[in-house]
């Protein structure tokens, strides 16, 4: 079946006192991704389901919250499809490096779901062409007296 929860991000005033009360709790790995990525903590669950985040707020308004992310195969035109059945566009598709991207819409009761799209695989560049071997020199007849 498609479509699966795939990252669960907590968004909050405090990263810092949210992440030292989930460290507590429960049994996460957290990884501090550092400034350049916003200052973003993964969480790793160790295990094969999916993990989660947590992040600032993006804005004053936003509320401090968990928001799921479902799995599209593309961000535009889901997001495109949400809006066109009533779905209000919070987020506009947004690459994240070279993971992927996202977008995050309130559907028509609004209640706020994220969308990720994976990033598609580097492209392998062609194996150089190794030269091609010598072949050995014919041996030269002997010569007859």
């Amino acid at each position: 079946m498609g479509n699966a929860f795939v990252h669960t991000e907590l968004s909050v005033d405090d990263v810092a006192a949210a992440k030292k009360f989930y460290k507590g709790l429960f049994d996460w790995k957290l990884d501090d991704l550092g400034p350049e990525m916003g200052n973003y903590v993964m969480i790793d669950l160790g295990s094969k389901t999916s993990g989660g985040g947590i992040t600032g707020k993006m804005s004053p308004t936003q509320p401090t919250a968990w928001l799921s992310y479902v799995e599209v195969a593309s961000v535009k035109a889901t997001m495109a499809k949400a809006e066109k059945a009533g779905a209000t566009v919070v987020v506009d598709y947004q690459e994240i490096g070279t993971m992927g991207a996202i977008g995050v819409f309130l559907d028509p009761q609004g209640a706020a779901l994220g969308l990720w799209e994976k990033g598609k695989p580097a492209a392998k560049k062609p194996a150089a062409k190794k030269p091609a071997a010598k072949k050995p020199a014919a041996k030269k007849p002997a010569k007859r007296k």
